[in-house]
């Protein structure tokens, strides 16, 4: 499932980093900590590599 949106994407890069032992889990907050507990190294593989370029900041912005 791709990213809807950059902090989307940011959030899934770092529970991915934190997953692969990059960055030590304690160092995630908010979505980040919660994508890292509930999804998996390929899910999250495949939301933090979707391209930036034209996605909102947010989902929610109009």
């Amino acid at each position: 499932m791709p990213a809807k949106s950059a902090a989307q994407q940011k959030a899934a890069g770092a529970a991915l980093a934190a997953k692969r032992g990059a960055m030590k889990k304690s160092g995630l907050k908010g979505a980040s900590k919660s994508m890292e507990a509930s999804m998996s190294e390929a899910e999250l593989e495949k939301m933090a590599s979707t391209k930036r370029k034209g996605k909102k900041e947010h989902a929610s912005e109009h």
